[in-house]
């Protein structure tokens, strides 16, 4: 059986973008979460921000690494298995992608030694600013790359000439048409990542009745948060959809499954696509609403997968479930936000363990639905590179052979791997911990204590005899040192 380079290619990028998305979108949101908290702290003084910040900050450390970790090998699959993609668009992507190095990358990196090693050493007005200069650092880079991304989507503001890309107008080709409702939907999207994974964090400690008044403190802003933030999204997400419509109709006929171009169309709640046969069986649909919720009409016209040939077809089944995952979490989001609202009632969201162990499972919940949109996003754009101009096959490495591209497969998979345990790991150290390690060192009032002068002005528990050794030892290597 012979290895298909194209395939095996595919499926590589796939599994490496799908591998890091995870971490950028929780990032993103994590950082702001984080700024918010340095900003109470440095507006009332209170430890307890503080302290949360000081947690969450070891928290987005881990998760920031493991992100640059696996974003770097993308940029290089570019040239190893999309050699003639990176050349015949360089021209635009080239400079995008450097964009984003030199004013979301440099800001991250600089500020980042400030958040994570600047404490006490700096103002505390200066280790807020760096917060704040890493959130937006995050903000500036997921704007160039879903600009990269949005053009390949909708491309414009350029030109075709020998077989290769120009750019002609650089404010159409980076503010094109599918940028801002994406860049939008993708910004909430990472707020609500953080806000779940606060929230679940949040739940898991208070189940365990450790340190309460902190988490519970935590746990009720995030859901404020998670309250406009997940109604918010329905309505953003809606508007990402018709700017689908409009421009990528084919890619909504797969998400509806919707076959034939016709009016009145229902929404299919349930169905199993069948590609080779251009139909679905099991039908479980609402008449009319797709027509309605896609044109606003209830009569309204929907194009059909067969306005394309079959070989232009995106993977009709995998873009359909994929749809309804992503849409069943965001229905779930707003469900639980709305509930947290009803159990403030006499603190309940605090104390209710069935409530607690939904925002725990909650937690996970965002990364499905991310890993869900980009399913549909991307292999619903199939087998466009730059759509409905330029194929995967067109883009592939032509010296690539299948083989070569198992072998690197299998070694981003085993990598990833271990990249991904050695996280886990120490995030769930962190997470053990929790924040009590950062009550060390301040007493009640806040204050740093003062250090001990010698050993003997510390407050042994040994015996006399105990000490009386430790002081010789450490006049004797005193007397050593100054003789030197």
């Amino acid at each position: 059986m012979e290895l298909d380079p194209l395939l095996l290619s595919r499926i590589q990028f796939a599994f490496v973008v799908s591998f890091h998305a995870i971490f950028p979108v929780f990032t993103i949101g994590l950082a702001s979460y984080i700024a918010c908290l340095e900003g109470l702290y440095y507006k009332t003084g209170n430890k307890d921000w503080e302290r949360l910040s000081k947690f969450w900050i070891q928290v987005f450390a881990v998760v920031f690494g493991m992100g640059v970790v696996s974003g770097i090998v993308m940029a290089f699959q570019f040239g190893t298995n999309w050699s003639n993609f990176a050349y015949t668009a360089a021209n635009f992507l080239g400079p995008v992608l450097s964009y984003e190095v030199v004013t979301a990358f440099f800001l991250e990196a600089a500020f980042l030694g400030v958040l994570l090693f600047g404490r006490d050493k700096v103002p505390q007005g200066i280790h807020f600013f760096a917060a704040c200069m890493v959130a937006l650092g995050t903000f500036i880079s997921s704007f160039w790359i879903l600009s990269a991304n949005s053009w390949m989507h909708t491309p414009a503001g350029v030109e075709v000439r020998d077989g290769l890309y120009y750019v002609a107008s650089w404010s159409e080709a980076i503010f094109n048409a599918s940028l801002w409702p994406r860049f939008f939907h993708m910004a909430l999207a990472s707020f609500l990542t953080g806000g779940f994974v606060v929230a679940g964090v949040s739940a898991w400690y208070l189940l365990r009745k450790r340190d309460v008044e902190l988490h519970g403190r935590a746990l009720s802003m995030t859901l404020w948060l998670l309250l406009f933030i997940a109604p918010a999204q329905v309505v953003v997400g809606d508007l990402h959809g018709l700017n689908t419509f409009e421009n990528q109709p084919t890619k909504v006929a797969a998400m509806e499954g919707n076959w034939e171009t016709s009016s009145g169309v229902p929404l299919l709640l349930f169905a199993i696509p069948d590609q080779e046969n251009q139909t679905n069986h099991f039908e479980i649909a609402v008449p009319k609403l797709a027509s309605f919720i896609l044109t606003h009409d209830w009569d309204g016209e929907v194009p059909g997968l067969n306005e394309v040939p079959v070989d232009e077809q995106p993977p009709v089944a995998i873009v359909f479930w994929a749809f309804r995952i992503m849409i069943a979490i965001g229905m779930a989001m707003v469900a639980v936000a709305v509930t947290g609202l009803f159990m403030r009632r006499g603190k309940r969201y605090l104390t209710a363990p069935w409530f607690l162990n939904t925002l725990r499972l909650m937690a996970v919940t965002p990364f499905i639905a991310v890993l869900a949109g980009w399913f549909v996003t991307e292999l619903g754009r199939a087998p466009w590179l730059i759509y409905e101009q330029f194929s995967h096959a067109d883009g592939l490495t032509p010296s690539l052979t299948g083989g070569m591209a198992l072998f690197t497969l299998i070694g981003y998979i085993l990598v990833y791997a271990m990249i991904f345990s050695a996280g886990l790991y120490y995030l769930m150290r962190v997470l053990r911990t929790g924040a009590e390690q950062h009550d060390y060192g301040y007493d009640k009032s806040g204050k740093r204590p003062k250090r001990p002068l010698s050993v003997a002005d510390a407050d042994w528990e040994e015996d006399d005899e105990t000490r009386s050794k430790w002081n010789t030892t450490a006049q004797d290597l005193a007397d050593e040192q100054g003789a030197r």
